[in-house]
């Protein structure tokens, strides 16, 4: 089944960026009209996306995933393009361990608000193979029932290693959907560690799922997970685990109170959930309406928001330095060696950086670093 997925998204919403075939339709809805098969330039995107095409939004979102060159300045012109129709939705992290039923409970979720008439986009993070580079891309898959819904749009992205499975592209996706008019994006990530701080970075409220009887979940990583969040979810409370689900929240309830919270003025709330029979989730996002409003009421929100568009701007050119660095020429040729020297004690970590710098700024040109923004 996973298989199957993939294999749509390479014949369908991974073909080359900017290239449409004859026949082509918005996935799942849209004006339904052929495509000419032509390659499309920004304002085609910027149309596309305002008017509602799910065909055009998937492509431009492969667009600003891929790392080609010659894809970024058009994928740059096209985020400029429907910025100004951006920023009016609200953006939550989900994040937990594996096994705690995140995909489930965003599928309970989303429902629950494509029902009330709510627009929801999920970008669900998928691992990335550390061998292969392989992803398993099976998100619409396990989310069958909300990937029908018309008003619900589901884009599986390869981690590739990023922190936190959050890739740096993540931002201009959220841009794009909020501009087709997605007024709930949903980040779900592929884990917890310290690189949630990536989600939070983003989004603005942060969901930490949780189960009952896990262990001491207030110790070492997961502490730090917890202090991010704005709200806790005991999920699987049903059945048998309904008695050990109610413990476990207000153990957290009271363990909160020792925290600092993950957004100031906002204390932390926990709720017990079941994704399977639905019960909770209603609650869980009137908190999220409540944070909200809180939020704005303060100011804290929009804030939020101008900082992270700070940071963002920040991120890209460590990115952008992080690149140029690694790949120039002088640098992959000479770092193995460096490398080992390093390891051997031969030579120290210190002297290897200085050594590799060295070789970067005596090589580099500028027209090339340039060339590459």
């Amino acid at each position: 089944m996973c298989g199957g997925d993939a294999e749509h998204r390479m014949t369908d919403e991974n073909q080359m960026p900017g290239v449409t075939r004859e026949g082509s339709s918005p996935e799942g809805g849209g004006a339904g009209r052929p495509l000419a098969r032509r390659r499309l330039g920004p304002e085609d995107y910027v149309r596309g996306i305002l008017a509602g095409d799910r065909a055009i939004l998937a492509r431009a979102i492969t667009l600003v995933e891929s790392n080609a060159a010659a894809h970024m300045d058009l994928a740059q012109e096209v985020v400029a393009g429907v910025l100004p129709h951006a920023g009016n939705s609200i953006r939550v992290g989900i994040t937990g361990v594996p096994g705690v039923g995140k995909s489930t409970f965003i599928e309970a979720l989303g429902t629950h608000l494509c029902e009330q008439g709510r627009k929801v986009a999920v970008l669900a993070v998928d691992p990335s193979s550390t061998v292969t580079g392989g992803s398993i891309l099976g998100d619409k898959t396990r989310m069958e029932r909300l990937s029908r819904h018309p008003n619900a749009f589901i884009r599986p992205s390869p981690s590739a290693g990023n922190l936190g499975g959050v890739t740096r592209k993540s931002r201009e996706t959220i841009v794009l959907c909020e501009a087709f008019g997605y007024d709930t994006i949903i980040v779900e990530t592929v884990g917890v560690g310290q690189s949630e701080t990536a989600v939070r970075a983003m989004v603005d409220f942060f969901l930490v799922l949780l189960l009952a009887g896990a262990g001491d979940e207030l110790q070492g990583m997961k502490k730090g997970i917890i202090e991010l969040a704005d709200g806790l979810a005991i999920n699987k409370a049903d059945g048998q685990n309904k008695v050990a689900a109610e413990a476990a929240r207000l153990e957290y309830s009271r363990a909160l109170h020792y925290l600092k919270p993950g957004s100031s003025g906002w204390r932390a709330e926990v709720f017990t959930c079941s994704s399977i029979e639905g019960h909770g989730i209603p609650e869980i996002w009137e908190m999220i309406v409540r944070f909200r409003e809180q939020m704005t009421g303060t100011g804290a929100f929009s804030a939020r928001r101008q900082t992270q568009r700070a940071n963002w701007m920040v991120e890209m050119i460590e990115q952008h330095l992080y690149d140029s660095f690694y790949s120039n020429p002088s640098v992959r040729e000479a770092l193995p060696e460096v490398r080992a020297a390093v390891l051997e004690g031969r030579l120290t970590t210190s002297a290897g950086a200085r050594d590799l710098l060295r070789r970067f700024y005596e090589t580099s040109r500028l027209e090339d670093m340039v060339a590459g923004l």
